[in-house]
């Protein structure tokens, strides 16, 4: 990769950082034994999420869908995620703490940075707040407006920014935050100031990140090229603002399907459960194999899908209508040494920290448990460029 920053803050050119998802849905048990597993297999970051629901509807919630499922219960019960951060802070050890990630409309930029700061008095390691502009399925259910909220976003980084490094009173002028004399005065230790990272696909987000961000988080399918073209884009932003583009984590939250062989990874994406994520890939991306999306050319994908708005018909004639073929070409997939190949190509581009989100655990018992060992074995071995 040509004209790339030579070094980078946390995270060397020469070495990975890996993630994991620890859960932020009940039992909390069985968050606490996920995180206590990550920190004994060397992870980096245990990342939380914020929802009110998830993505899977109540209408397909089946053994149909995944072996999973329990149809006696909800798939939409999430822990609050700020209260599970400071339950998991003393159980962290030397990793960090982050939320992939949330947004400033269902909470006020202020609490946003007043609760990372907390949480950096609680860990070893700085924690991570995500920041993305949101999705629908968490906003207008609960009354909630869901209209610009990029230009929503730009405003609140500039309020938790100031907030992160202010002294006594300060004021802001925004088209969606606006306050005088504002006091933010709690302070993070040095060693754990908390950083800032931005989920960003679209040209107005990258340049958000390259302006504001620690850290770049996406997590839409995307190939090494494309993933170059934008980690560029967040690096002209960077220094256009002034910024030196090594302080910016290039990360990506991959869906992936893996099997223990590549024919039996090729059967798995025609499966019920991955045919679904496929249909929370956005319109542009059905659009590069040539099919359009069953919900419309306008949609965007996680951003936009409300589960419980979809009927098991719709849903069932939506997944029938996923190109399997065309989904081999946009989705991470193979057996451990493919995918390994694959993401070296992602390290060339720029990658420097992954978190692996297997769609194939979701497929049986049996894949599940060989795709949470083979996260392992793909971890370490990016661990070890």
């Amino acid at each position: 990769m040509t004209d790339a920053p030579s070094g980078w803050r946390r995270v060397p050119p020469d070495r990975f950082t890996v993630g994991i998802t620890v859960g932020t849905q009940p039992p909390l048990g069985r968050v606490h034994t996920t995180l206590r597993g990550a920190r004994t297999l060397g992870f980096d970051v245990a990342w939380t999420v914020d929802h009110f629901q998830g993505f899977f509807p109540t209408a397909i919630w089946d053994r149909e869908l995944t072996w999973a499922a329990d149809p006696d219960a909800t798939p939409h019960a999430f822990f609050d995620y700020q209260t599970l951060l400071g339950n998991l802070a003393p159980r962290a050890g030397s990793m960090h703490l982050g939320v992939g990630v949330t947004e400033a409309i269902r909470r006020h930029p202020m609490l946003l940075a007043q609760a990372f700061l907390t949480l950096a008095h609680m860990t070893e390691r700085a924690p991570i707040l995500g920041l993305g502009a949101g999705e629908r399925e968490n906003v207008e259910p609960y009354g909630l407006a869901f209209d610009r909220p990029v230009g929503r976003l730009e405003d609140a980084l500039a309020v938790v920014k100031a907030a992160l490094r202010s002294r006594g009173p300060f004021s802001h002028r925004g088209p969606f935050f606006a306050f005088d004399d504002a006091v933010m005065d709690l302070v993070a230790p040095d060693a754990t100031r908390p950083e800032i990272w931005i989920a960003a696909h679209g040209p107005r987000m990258l340049r958000l990140t390259g302006e504001f961000a620690d850290g770049w988080y996406p997590t839409l399918p995307t190939s090494p090229g494309e993933y170059e073209s934008s980690l560029r884009a967040v690096w002209s932003a960077a220094r256009t603002a002034g910024r030196d583009p090594r302080a910016i984590t290039p990360g990506w939250q991959a869906f992936t399907v893996i099997g223990r062989t590549e024919r039996a990874a090729r059967a798995m994406l025609d499966s019920r459960a991955v045919r679904f994520t496929a249909l929370l890939a956005d319109a542009a991306t059905w659009q590069r194999i040539g099919v359009p999306h069953p919900f419309g050319d306008a949609y965007r994908g996680i951003v936009d899908f409300t589960p419980e708005r979809h009927s098991r018909a719709e849903l069932d004639a939506a997944m029938a209508a996923v190109p399997v073929d065309g989904l081999a070409e946009v989705v991470l997939w193979g057996t451990v040494e493919q995918i390994k190949r694959r993401l070296g190509d992602f390290a060339d581009a720029g990658l420097r920290h992954l978190v692996l989100q297997p769609a194939s655990a979701l497929v049986s018992k049996r894949s599940a448990l060989y795709s949470m060992a083979a996260v392992v074995r793909i971890a370490r071995a990016l661990k070890k460029r």
